[in-house]
């Protein structure tokens, strides 16, 4: 009896773009390599995309919904500002995700990767500015410190591909994370703008409060 393989979809080739993108950057991206990844041929790659530029295309929607969309909403379950920030730290720094978001990075003035880039670090920096608004910051100060977030994300996932072992793992990536999260919520600077440590402190006790309440509401669940 002859055994056919599954029909692949769309969504293989644009899971089996991002795997080579992770691996090769944009160069990845060829007809013929994937079709041999995937152990099909290229007829069935023109059976879902017109060329290489649509899958490209679909491949940089699929990183968008997600290496973007997915986290935060997952992060944004959280009961606060400080505890979203802090699951979304720890999303991003999945090593996992390193190698992507590297390539991607790289070739940020690629005609199609450039608009996709640009809506991704507005929408991951605005998340955070929001965060920090909830704690009491301007909305200037939010936003500089939302950008010095990202850079510090973008260092860290460079170490994590080119310098791996320059990246603490275990025990010491969680103080690592915490003093991440404390240089970015740290107290107000000599100008006096932005929000007092006093504001800092109280998202964090609004936070602990928050689990406190949730682990209580847990305990008394039948």
């Amino acid at each position: 009896m002859v055994v056919r393989k599954p029909r692949l979809g769309p969504d293989d080739w644009t899971a089996a773009a991002l795997t080579a993108i992770g691996e090769q950057g944009l160069t990845g991206v060829a007809v013929e390599p994937l079709s041999t990844r995937l152990g099909t041929t290229k007829g069935s790659f023109y059976w879902h995309f017109a060329n290489r530029d649509a899958l490209l295309e679909a491949a940089l929607s699929s990183w968008d919904e997600t290496y973007t969309d997915a986290i935060l909403r997952t992060v944004d379950a959280e009961p606060g500002p400080v505890a979203r920030l802090r699951a979304l730290f720890v999303a991003v720094t999945a090593s996992e995700r390193a190698p992507v978001e590297v390539h991607l990075h790289a070739a940020a003035d690629h005609p199609a990767v450039a608009p996709a880039m640009r809506r991704a670090v507005a929408r991951r920096t605005a998340y955070i500015a929001a965060q920090l608004t909830a704690l009491g910051f301007d909305q200037a100060e939010a936003d500089r410190r939302a950008l010095f977030a990202y850079a510090t994300y973008l260092g860290h996932i460079q170490l994590v591909v080119r310098i791996p072992e320059a990246v603490p793992t275990g025990a010491a990536l969680e103080a690592y994370l915490d003093t991440v999260l404390a240089a970015v919520l740290g107290t107000q600077d000599q100008t006096g703008t932005g929000a007092s440590s006093s504001a800092a402190a109280a998202g964090r006790a609004s936070d602990s409060s928050a689990n406190s309440a949730s682990s209580n509401r847990s305990s008394l669940s039948p």
